[in-house]
């Protein structure tokens, strides 16, 4: 590791290289950029080009040949070795990782604890072997008119993956993250392209896994990272013709560019791209005159969790005009109460005031809380706007990336229904509802279904739990995959393609299928 010397009870204290990881191998030269952090010092480090882009993926493709063709144990035991080296650097990931994106120690140390935990559940996963999905069809030799040959079935890893890492989950979504631990557990090389928001603490988590990967012996062009870089240093990583898929997590704008790019290869490949929701919540009339308080004060503090950073912040409610007021009283008293908060970067700060000005200028918006935020700090918003002008202003339906919220009052349940009916696709959709709303909440299920990968009730969407049966994800704009997740253990499915083998000998079958 990149640290300073320690002494017996001091803290570990991480000095960035700045250099890149390819295959195995620290490269640094030629320009460099200057990391821009929230607090402490600058560090300076090389920016990506294509030509290094070419080299890791070159090498991806090369270690494919037997880290794709390795035992389930082998890339589990691999999972594991990663999580361990992350949390053998516990402090120092803490701290430059604080230090660059604001976030406080608590939020790291939980986030760290959930990339490691989901690298070992993909372990645990993948030692079952379930998500292989096997089928076998025994040969019917004697079956008229024709006989039936053998024919097995296996799910197969797909080759190089590129991975995005996120601004806003610097561990989680980011070198080591999600993507990337189900690309390593479906078998397939990955080669990162690291996010300029935190490159220090990408930095460090690379070289968890660059230690793991020595200590087991795996083939050095199994992971590799490029820091920094232009606009064609993420285009020369879509459209390399050693990369099979993309995992990326970021805005509408720039997912969109790289899927468009990723379809106009000619060999198009998929990509899984998480681009953004704003996460209706609606609250039905049982539910408020139960409780509306405490969901408003609930509301207020998802809304502001890490000063609403998160792709799940459910930024607009749905309520019956007639039942609005109270609420709104409750959800700006509790808004109030909230402090600026430090943004990620100057640019998602500056981003976030401009999409508040959007929203506060739409036609028939009222403004309920306005707060003053500079530089690269966030305070909470909240507007109200009646559903006919909502639905008439698509602008009013876009993500704000921040502690921004919005009340949408309709006048009746089948003005709730169309509400529904008029939003894109989404990751989540909420029904805050009590035992007499249950009519409502079952006329409401099938448009939420249609509209988000997950719905959940009497709940709040920040907070997404990596297990089996998560799906985060949904119809587009949400994501470009409806069919995919990039959290939980099918993630991994998002790498994998699915094989036949028609009467081969069990001895030339792969291990899995030989049964």
């Amino acid at each position: 590791m990149a640290t300073s010397e320690m002494t017996a009870g001091e803290t570990a204290v991480f000095v960035p290289h700045g250099r890149h990881l390819i295959a195995g191998e620290w490269v640094g030269a030629g320009a460099t950029f200057r990391s821009e952090p929230a607090s402490g010092p600058a560090h300076d480090f090389a920016v990506g080009t294509p030509e290094l882009v070419d080299r890791a993926c070159e090498a991806a493709e090369a270690a494919f040949w037997s880290y794709g063709y390795s035992s389930r144990e082998e890339r589990a035991a691999f999972l594991e070795a990663i999580a361990d080296e992350i949390e053998a650097r516990a402090a120092p990931i803490t701290e430059i990782g604080t230090q660059e994106t604001g976030l406080p120690a608590g939020r790291l140390e939980g986030e760290r604890g959930r990339t490691t935990g989901q690298l070992r559940l993909f372990a645990s996963h993948i030692r079952e072997g379930d998500y292989l999905d096997r089928r076998v069809d025994k040969a019917l030799p004697d079956r008229k008119p024709l006989p039936r040959p053998d024919i097995r079935l296996m799910q197969r890893p797909i080759g190089p993956v590129a991975v995005f890492g996120a601004s806003n989950f610097p561990l989680a979504f980011s070198a080591a993250g999600g993507d990337t631990a189900a690309a390593l557990a479906a078998g397939c090389p990955v080669v990162v392209k690291g996010h300029s928001a935190h490159p220090g603490t990408g930095e460090i988590v690379a070289e968890a896994v660059n230690a793991a990967r020595t200590r087991l012996g795996i083939h050095p062009g199994v992971f590799s990272l490029v820091q920094g870089g232009n606009r064609k240093v993420g285009e020369a990583l879509v459209t390399h013709p050693r990369i099979k898929a993309v995992g990326f997590t970021g805005s509408l704008g720039g997912g969109r560019a790289l899927f468009d790019l990723c379809a106009a290869r000619p060999e198009p490949i998929p990509f899984f791209g998480e681009l953004g929701s704003v996460n209706p919540m609606f609250l039905l009339p049982e539910a408020v005159k139960a409780r509306g308080g405490a969901i408003a004060e609930g509301w207020a503090g998802s809304l502001t969790m890490g000063a609403g950073q998160f792709c799940t912040n459910p930024g607009i409610a749905v309520i019956r005009a007639d039942q609005a007021q109270g609420f709104a009283e409750a959800a700006t008293a509790a808004l109030g109460k909230v402090g600026a908060q430090v943004m990620l970067t100057e640019g998602i700060a500056r981003a976030y005031r401009d999409g508040t000005a959007r929203i506060a200028g739409g036609a028939g918006v009222r403004e309920l809380l306005a707060t003053a935020c500079d530089r690269r700090q966030a305070t909470p918003q909240l507007f109200l706007v009646e559903a006919a002008a909502w639905v008439s202003n698509h602008a009013l339906a876009e993500e704000v990336f921040g502690p921004l919220g919005l009340i949408v009052t309709v006048a009746d349940e089948a003005e709730m229904i169309e509400v529904a009916k008029s939003f894109e696709g989404q990751l989540t959709a909420t029904l805050h509802l009590d035992a007499g709303d249950t009519a409502l909440a079952r006329r409401l299920l099938p448009v939420l279904e249609r509209k988000a990968g997950r719905v959940l009730a009497n709940g709040f969407p920040t907070g997404v739990e990596v297990c089996d049966a998560m799906v985060h994800g949904g119809p587009y704009p949400a994501s470009t995959n409806f069919g995919a997740t990039s959290v939980g253990t099918l993630s991994i499915r998002r790498f994998l393609r699915p094989v036949s083998y028609q009467n081969l000998p069990a001895d030339v079958l792969p291990d899995d299928l030989a049964v």
